[in-house]
């Protein structure tokens, strides 16, 4: 199966808000996605700027396989961005998720010339933090009350990667 990811348009809309609508089982806690129009406007304008991009990961059948994120790019002497991503359902589980963000990563470090990702992933979410394993990221501590997520200031593993340990 071929998969291929893409910056985030504003004719992705439909397909998107679907993809979240049948997914928020899947979410649980974990994430809170856009998921009308007003919010997917807003992740639209939060994505254009030139730190921060959003890819969208599908098959070759054009269908959603998942979101990852690029988040706060910081340039000068750091060139490090933190990574936020997830699946849809019916694809998660299924290692399709693990060929995006390899493809994501990739261009990360080669197209946008950045040195280190960091992932933040609460303790709780093993698949998570099975996926970012596999793709090499160290687990490099422990953040007390790190992200609000769903209301509660929530604990956080933090996984890192850089340029060298994916070369």
């Amino acid at each position: 199966m071929t998969l291929s990811v893409s910056r985030i348009q504003p004719d992705d809309e439909t397909a998107f808000l679907d993809a979240v609508a049948r997914s928020r089982e899947l979410f649980g806690d974990w994430v809170d996605p856009p998921s009308d129009s007003k919010r997917f406007a807003e992740h639209l304008t939060k994505y254009a700027s030139d730190n921060r991009f959003s890819y969208l990961a599908r098959n070759d059948q054009g269908e959603l396989i998942g979101c990852i994120n690029t988040n706060e790019i910081v340039r000068g002497a750091f060139q490090s961005a933190f990574l936020g991503y997830y699946a849809f359902s019916p694809h998660s589980g299924k290692g399709l998720m693990k060929r995006a963000m390899t493809l994501v990563i990739s261009e990360a470090f080669e197209r946008h010339q950045l040195h280190r990702l960091e992932a933040n992933i609460l303790p709780g979410n093993l698949a998570s933090i099975a996926l970012v394993e596999s793709l090499g990221f160290r687990l490099e501590g422990y953040s007390p009350r790190y992200l609000n997520i769903a209301g509660q200031w929530r604990d956080h593993h933090r996984y890192a990667i850089t340029v060298e340990d994916w070369q």
